[in-house]
């Protein structure tokens, strides 16, 4: 049994759609597949968007979103489905009224909460339009909800994972129809669902993070114990860049569990930092290939390290904010400081991407965030005194060589650095 995972730029247009289909087509006779999905090609952003506008009490804005939403999925519906009377039109007219209903009424004080039930959204009307299509082109599949599979907390827009519960949930509701049809021996099932998503035992939705869908293929395949996961991207395989900021780039055939967990945890965006936790517990390789060009090998995930150290790989992190804290008594920055500022991150649900302190500092870098940033600035501000720079970026380089930094950094201001004996970190602005 495998897992396989498409991403929004996989289904964003009929035509894309198509190839997806026959992607699936093509593999469906190797054994059971369940489809895990994101939202169709931007419709995240736009449904962030329409929620930041929501919030806001906005309501022309957020209407104009939500039509043009609402309307791009209709067009990809109009593309595949020859007949307007095709039941799909309708599963699709009731999944946008239910948002519809839902954004007329005034919102709540807690952003995460409504931003989880508005941007579920996405996935849900894809995953509605990708099962329709595969059934009309004669692959009968089952559609399930992945927030009553994967149960979480109700840490909304990053939910934890109840592994014990969404394991034995996956297993109950998949593993009946993940068997071969009794009336057609040899036909292996298959089953579709929605990535990025999860749900609390109450019944609310919640989200796993962004680009959570490599991470939802992740936990599927660890609770079915798959034989393999595929991650269908738009680039060949897992690149040691970005190929849209850098101009030569390498594709990585083969690395270890260990160094993707790194490249992950760094950034890298290729694969979610939370996806090779569970794939490392149990051993399942993970492969990262084309949908553009499917026959192409694409990149393997095992336990192999012989390859780990074979070329440099670059993460870019961009709109960074650097902050230094100083104790406003002038004391040195001792434990009781660390755990306080440690503390106001925690609150705020602030990933640190970087630190380093001096005697009497303690820098950080970090992703700006439009709510979480300004409020974590207001909390730090009031034991220390808070000096930062924001839209700067940061340069990850793994197995780095310094003429191959040096090129990379060309006329760029190093504001920050910092290295070990395989990982250089540098927080760079514009000069």
């Amino acid at each position: 049994m495998r897992v396989f995972k498409f991403g929004g730029a996989s289904v964003k247009d009929p035509d894309s759609v198509r190839n997806v289909a026959t992607i699936i087509r093509n593999h469906h006779g190797a054994g059971p597949l369940v489809v895990v999905l994101s939202a169709m090609g931007k419709t995240t952003n736009a449904l962030e968007d329409l929620c930041t506008h929501f919030m806001e009490g906005n309501k022309d804005s957020m209407l104009t979103f939500f039509d043009q939403i609402r309307d791009m999925h209709f067009d990809i519906a109009r593309g595949l489905f020859a007949s307007s009377d095709h039941p799909v039109f309708r599963v699709l007219e009731q999944s946008f009224y239910q948002l519809y209903y839902y954004i007329s009424e005034p919102p709540g004080t807690n952003y995460n909460y409504e931003y989880d039930r508005i941007v579920s959204t996405g996935e849900v009307v894809s995953t509605q339009i990708l099962s329709a299509y595969l059934d009309q082109t004669g692959l009968p599949n089952r559609l399930f909800m992945a927030r009553k599979l994967i149960i979480t907390d109700a840490s909304f827009r990053d939910a934890r994972i109840d592994w014990i519960t969404s394991t034995q949930s996956i297993q109950e509701q998949l593993t009946p129809f993940l068997t071969p049809h009794k009336k057609e021996p040899g036909i292996p099932s298959l089953v579709i669902t929605q990535g990025f998503l999860g749900g609390t035992p109450q019944g609310f939705t919640t989200t796993l993070g962004r680009e959570g869908s490599d991470f939802s293929a992740a936990i599927i395949a660890y609770a079915l114990k798959a034989d393999e996961v595929v991650i269908w991207k738009d680039v060949p395989g897992l690149l040691n860049a970005d190929p849209k900021l850098m101009d030569s780039t390498v594709l990585l055939r083969n690395i270890s569990y260990q160094e993707a967990i790194e490249l992950a945890y760094y950034g890298a965006t290729i694969i979610h930092p939370k996806t090779l936790k569970p794939l490392l517990k149990k051993k399942i390789p993970l492969r990262v290939k084309s949908f553009a060009q499917p026959g192409l090998p694409g990149s393997l995930i095992n336990d192999n390290e012989l390859f780990d150290s074979q070329n440099p790989s670059f993460i870019f992190k961009f709109d960074q904010v650097l902050v230094s804290m100083f104790p406003k008594d002038f004391s040195f920055i001792a434990e009781d400081n660390l755990a306080r500022i440690f503390a106001d991150f925690a609150k705020h649900g602030v990933k640190i991407n970087l630190m380093q302190n001096s005697a009497i500092s303690f820098t950080v870098c970090f992703d700006k965030d439009r709510t979480k940033t300004p409020a974590l600035l207001r909390d730090l501000g009031k034991l220390f005194t808070v000096k930062y720079n924001d839209c700067l970026q940061l340069v990850t380089v793994r197995h780095y060589q310094k003429a191959v930094v040096d090129e990379m950094i060309g006329n760029r201001e190093v504001v920050m650095e910092q290295k070990n004996r395989t990982t250089m970190q540098l927080v760079l602005r514009d000069r």
